[in-house]
């Protein structure tokens, strides 16, 4: 009876030794899985069609406006710098509108008068951190579903409030909308049109980063626009 007491003993300590063994090496695995979703969404959104685009639209102004070619090439500078940056998994609210500025000002030299944008940011959370390139792929599947692929004008808005504990950001156009069920099978990681990569992705890292309470809210249908709101703690454990 007392050695099996003893193995008992023994055994509830490996047991619980490997219990703990195993939650970390899930931790690891979560963060890993973060790392790489912030990898595919660098990849994702600086795709050699935005690249392209960009540039024959400076290489248009080169000749009849060159001061207009030159700033426009500044702005692209800037923008590609901040996505291809490599200085931590975060950033500020204030960053990732500057580098959202950035990419409007190249889009609306495309479409010109065809897109207006407007943006209401409360200014206390601006210094609100969040996930790396985590609300310029939102805006750039707004420009899509708003532009591209159609005739017309297209609104954007785009807003920041403060709600106390966390700030709500909303990102809304008035565009061709989407099907709910095709909406749901691209956040299901079943398919991934255009556009539907970076709403994927930004929800998945959202729900890892905050929880599953945390991931994007999307309401959209076929023509009538869509508007996607993403609420962000103040303050999270490991979020800096």
């Amino acid at each position: 009876p007392r050695e099996s007491a003893v193995l008992v003993r023994a055994a509830g300590e490996v047991a619980r030794w490997v219990s703990v063994q195993l939650e970390l090496a899930d931790l690891d695995r979560s963060r890993t899985r973060l790392i790489e979703a912030e990898i595919r969404a660098l990849r994702a959104q600086i795709s050699p069609h935005f690249i392209f685009n960009s540039l024959a639209v400076i290489a248009s102004f080169v000749r009849t406006e060159p001061e207009r070619a030159r700033e426009l090439l500044l702005e692209f500078a800037d923008f590609t710098r901040y996505s291809f940056r490599r200085h931590g998994d975060f950033t500020t609210l204030a960053d990732e509108l500057h580098a959202i500025d950035h990419y409007l000002a190249l889009v609306r030299a495309r479409f010109g008068d065809r897109l207006t944008v407007t943006l209401q940011i409360a200014p206390e959370v601006l210094p609100v951190t969040l996930p790396f390139l985590c609300l310029q792929p939102l805006v750039e599947n707004a420009v899509k579903h708003g532009l591209e692929g159609k005739t017309g004008t297209c609104h954007i808005q785009i807003t920041a409030q403060d709600e106390g504990a966390q700030a709500l950001v909303v990102i809304e156009d008035d565009g061709a909308g989407m099907d709910p069920v095709l909406l749901r099978r691209i956040l299901a990681g079943e398919t991934s049109p255009s556009g539907g990569i970076g709403l994927s992705n930004v929800d998945d890292r959202l729900r890892q980063v905050y929880g599953d309470d945390h991931g994007l809210v999307i309401e959209t249908a076929p023509g009538a626009g869509m508007r996607i709101t993403a609420r962000l703690p103040k303050y999270q454990p490991g979020v800096h």
